[in-house]
């Protein structure tokens, strides 16, 4: 086989996985894109905006490692997925175990003040049947606060379950677009070898051919 033949094969071989590679990072970064763009319409259509640094107290500020985020993102209208990450994990989850141990059940969450609530609401039930008025009324306001408790946790759980849901779905389109990125560049370094890969072929004499026959006899051994 000619050499040019040869390099012409291979530089529009590399030609067709460059404009596949192409195509690939296309599509990845259209999601990328979409991604992006939808996070960024729905969070701003809530119009969450984050307390002023200023206004921040030390607890806020100070309460986890990473707090520290909710004084960078200062005043601002909640747009991306880490900033509702930032947002969920941060200040939902701070307030949510300040209303818990505020109203006398540190700790607590959704799911478990169902159970004390339950609980309590029994402990009520046996006072009365034992005509302990005074216990019962005590008993019932715990009831009742539980229960406010319980309320004031779904909305903060489920908030803070949406945020982290939308941080996700930013964190799959960042990486869609890495991907979209990569794909490019190894797109272009294809598209460079190809290239290369026809300079050469042109450059190459017509009559220069590979694994060409060296005319030399072949011997073959006489059995003894």
């Amino acid at each position: 086989m000619k050499r040019r033949t040869l390099d012409i094969i291979l530089a529009g071989g590399g030609l067709m996985v460059a404009a596949l590679l192409l195509a690939l990072g296309l599509a990845v970064y259209g999601q990328y894109a979409f991604a992006q763009s939808y996070v960024t319409e729905e969070l701003s259509a809530q119009k969450i905006t984050f307390t002023p640094a200023e206004k921040l107290s030390a607890e806020e500020k100070d309460w986890k490692a990473t707090s520290s985020c909710l004084v960078t993102y200062g005043g601002q209208l909640m747009q991306t997925g880490p900033q509702a990450e930032c947002y969920a994990k941060n200040y939902i989850a701070l307030h949510m175990e300040t209303s818990a141990k505020t109203a006398g059940f540190p700790g607590a969450t959704y799911a478990t003040l169902g159970t004390i609530g339950g609980d309590l609401r029994a402990q009520v039930t046996a006072a009365k049947a034992k005509g302990d008025t005074v216990a019962a009324t005590d008993l019932q306001k715990k009831v009742d606060t539980a229960a406010s408790l319980r309320t004031t946790m779904q909305t903060g759980e489920t908030l803070r379950g949406l945020l982290l849901t939308v941080y996700g779905f930013s964190t799959i389109g960042a990486m869609a677009g890495l991907a979209g990125t990569i794909l490019y560049g190894i797109a272009a370094v294809m598209l460079l070898i190809s290239f290369a890969g026809f300079v050469h072929a042109f450059v190459t004499p017509k009559e220069k051919v590979l694994f060409a026959p060296t005319g030399k006899p072949v011997t073959v051994p006489t059995p003894a």
